[in-house]
């Protein structure tokens, strides 16, 4: 996957393409596979680099949504589960069963979840990842030795998915490209075009070079997120807003907080939203939080109520209480929920279900969803797509589509593992260049033959996409990823053949950036 190459794709301003998707994180890069996969050719734009905004930020599950059987959405809910399954299939080096316990501290609390999580059970068939049982207090302490235990009567065990949200971002582009699509990051859209009031393309600027481009395709596609109402008010500038954007904090302790391979769950926080503690790539992950916002921005920023509210309710459940010196980095996202009715504030109880949207011009919006269920929505949108463009339908086949990188067995691989099948190529360029072989500061895991491969194969283009999304110190460990970023600077502009001027400028500005997830 070669940016230069993709650039190339687009020079022919004659070229009409069957889709254009604006939208380079979860949801676009979904529907850009499913369209080559059924044999289309769609072309993407991102305006930064792929997965910069919600899909990098998750809490990293892949899941059917226990908040949603709360609510009484089963549909939601069957349809994230059967989703969790194919992609643990069709990417089992980044996705993995994960065992959950929710503690009972009240006596109804056993019964109560233990039914409600055996529906859980019943409603996955034969795609599920395990059966939730009942465990009694001795059993629960053993599982999670640094639980809380005054008033603890026992717990529930249940399973669900893990997974590596930006690297499965970056493996769904590479995978769209093996089927046929052009996908480009850092080319934002900046106009649409029409003809008669009929959209018939956009306008688009290479953020590296400043080179505008006038693109044609038979539908365009608004795959844009939380800024899903800023392309659309572009298309129409009178349209309602569709998305009331939510903002959703996690804080990153060290894994001496929850030792073991279990997590911990806890149905209801005081905002009325699960709050998850999360043993992920040897730290702890800890949220999320539910806070409606107004602005959208790329670079979402925790306030000092949303971190003293997770550090509050984990110590209510852990016996070592976390403080603001024990974080390691702090990260936020903006989930793009579709607006509720006027006068409703309550974000935790919007629906994740995804909505369709097709404008008088004929934009296709697609908006809302979940990670877990972004193949479905892609599914859905390419349905409904096939008709704006007047093409004749074609059956999705990405049910059982392996995923860039499917490997069943990728542990074998170490710190290699989210490569997948990648992971003997990466080894063989670090073998070839000795010198890439050296761990780069700040990480003992990360070797300098990574930075080389993120460029070469994968389109990082800055320091923040090797060490935010390509790795993920930075989200894992703010400060030790600014002590990386001078080195993979110099490594980079090697690659890309930059200068100094650009080396000192991405330090600086990375420097800056990871600033903001760190105390």
């Amino acid at each position: 996957m070669n940016r230069d190459e993709m650039i190339q794709r687009i020079q022919d301003d004659s070229m009409m393409w069957d889709f254009i998707i604006i939208g380079g994180g979860a949801t676009g890069l979904g529907i850009a596979v499913d369209a080559a996969a059924r044999g289309y050719r769609p072309l993407l734009l991102e305006q930064s680099d792929f997965g910069k905004g919600t899909s990098s930020r998750s809490t990293k599950l892949v899941h059917g949504g226990v908040r949603y059987l709360q609510q009484g959405n089963v549909s939601l809910v069957l349809e994230a589960l059967k989703e969790r399954g194919l992609l643990r299939q069709n990417a089992p080096h980044l996705v993995h069963d994960l065992p959950f316990i929710v503690p009972s501290y009240d006596w109804w609390e056993g019964p109560f979840y233990g039914i409600g999580l055996r529906v859980y059970d019943m409603l996955a068939g034969k795609l599920g990842f395990g059966d939730s049982i009942h465990l009694s207090k001795e059993e629960t302490i053993e599982r999670l030795p640094t639980i809380e235990t005054d008033g603890l009567r026992g717990g529930t065990v249940y399973h669900d998915g893990q997974f590596d949200d930006a690297r499965l971002v970056v493996n769904l582009a590479q995978t769209a490209v093996e089927q046929g699509a052009t996908v480009l990051n850092y080319v934002g859209v900046s106009d649409l075009i029409k003809k008669s009031g009929i959209l018939r393309g956009v306008v688009a600027e290479d953020q590296e070079t400043g080179r505008s481009y006038r693109l044609w395709g038979k539908a365009v596609i608004n795959a844009t997120g939380a800024f899903t109402d800023t392309m659309r008010r572009i298309d129409d500038t009178e349209c309602a807003p569709m998305i009331q954007p939510s903002r959703g904090v996690h804080i990153v302790l060290e894994r001496s907080f929850l030792p073991g391979d279990t997590a911990i769950m806890v149905p209801h926080t005081d905002d009325g939203r699960v709050l998850f503690a999360i043993p992920w790539h040897d730290s702890v992950i800890v949220g999320t939080t539910d806070t409606a916002v107004e602005e959208t921005t790329l670079e979402p920023r925790a306030d000092e109520e949303e971190i003293d509210f997770l550090l509050s309710h984990t110590a209510r459940y852990l016996t070592r209480d976390p403080t603001r010196d024990d974080i390691q980095s702090v990260f936020a996202g903006l989930r793009p929920l579709v607006s509720l009715s006027e006068g409703e504030e309550n974000t935790a109880a919007i629906s994740r279900d995804h909505t369709l949207n097709l404008s008088r011009s004929g934009l296709l919006t697609i908006a809302g969803g979940k990670w877990t269920t972004y193949r479905k929505m892609a599914e859905d949108t390419i349905d409904y797509a096939e008709v704006v463009a007047g093409l004749d339908p074609r059956p999705c086949v990405t049910r059982n589509l392996n995923i860039h990188g499917n490997h069943h067995h990728a542990e074998q691989y170490g710190s290699l593992e989210v490569y997948g099948s990648d992971a003997p190529l990466v080894e063989q360029l670090i073998d070839a260049e000795p010198a890439l072989g050296n761990a780069l500061p700040g990480s003992v895991e990360i070797r300098a033959g990574q930075v080389a491969w993120s460029v070469r194969r994968e389109m990082a283009r800055t320091v923040e996409d090797f060490l935010a999304r390509r790795t993920r110190l930075l989200i894992l460990d703010a400060k030790s990823s600014i002590e990386a970023a001078p080195k993979v600077a110099e490594l980079m502009a090697v690659e890309l053949g930059r200068g100094p001027e650009w080396v000192n400028e991405q330090v600086q500005e990375y420097t800056e950036l990871a600033g903001t997830y760190s105390f």
